[in-house]
């Protein structure tokens, strides 16, 4: 699909390029498994990491590789991984991002 012109020609189309990116990034979010949640020696680990697109599906892999699933939402992750008793499982999200860059070296 080609980028209609600016209206704005103030505005750099790479400038254009980077808030498209920014308005429709996917957000990223880690599925975290909790054991002994509220103790004192409670512990945590991420087993694995997913997209969620805000119009569309959700897409999961486990951090092993092994497990790769597409989704309706982001919590339906959660199910798929407190199978085992005493462990609970979340979602913990990323920040937005709040900018985007052309070149590799800069966006990191």
């Amino acid at each position: 699909m080609a980028a209609a012109p600016s209206p704005n020609p103030h505005v750099p189309f790479e400038q254009e390029l980077c808030a498209l990116v920014l308005d429709t990034a996917p957000r990223l979010f880690a599925v975290v498994q909790v054991c002994d949640e509220g103790a004192a020696d409670a512990d945590g680990w991420i087993v694995a990491w997913g997209l969620a697109d805000a119009d569309g599906p959700t897409h999961v892999i486990s951090i092993d590789g092994r497990a790769r699933m597409t989704l309706t939402s982001p919590e339906r992750a959660v199910r798929h991984f407190t199978t085992r008793p005493g462990i609970s499982a979340r979602l913990v999200w990323l920040a937005q991002p709040a900018a985007a860059a052309l070149d590799r070296l800069e966006a990191a």
